[in-house]
């Protein structure tokens, strides 16, 4: 039998559409992050996450961001920058009643300011929510 937070956490990559081979960039790690999540997620991918300087293009950022981190505007440009033309960005957010809490409505005011558009919501862990931001669909596909 596979342990249960072993399973939780290799379908959290999953439900974050992380795939195999996939490149994932983490920006905004400090001790306070999910450090199982964050191996769960390097397992899956069969590599380490990239940090902030990489000059790669990405496919999913992850940005872990809490409540006293600055502007949310600044970050998600800056996250925004390397990544591929479908690539998605995970705003991590402390959940309620954790230190660091942002309140949604402050994601929820940042994501048209910088372009992109908030599709869904999930748990990422005891302590930490996932915002899923993508661009907007595009008049013409390729």
């Amino acid at each position: 039998m596979v342990a249960a937070g072993d399973a939780d956490y290799n379908s959290v990559a999953e439900r974050l559409g992380i795939k195999p081979d996939m490149v994932v960039q983490e920006i905004g790690w400090d001790s306070d992050v999910d450090d199982e999540l964050r191996a769960a997620i390097e397992e899956h991918i069969g590599g380490e996450l990239l940090d902030e300087d990489a000059d790669e293009v990405i496919d999913v950022v992850l940005l872990w961001w809490r409540e006293d981190d600055g502007d949310l505007v600044d970050a998600i440009m800056d996250a925004r920058a390397p990544l591929d033309e479908s690539g998605v960005i995970w705003v991590l957010t402390p959940k309620t009643g954790q230190p660091g809490h942002v309140e949604p409505s402050d994601i929820a005011e940042a994501v048209p300011t910088v372009g992109l558009a908030q599709t869904s919501n999930i748990s990422v862990g005891a302590n930490w929510a996932g915002t899923k931001l993508v661009s907007p669909k595009s008049k013409s596909k390729r």
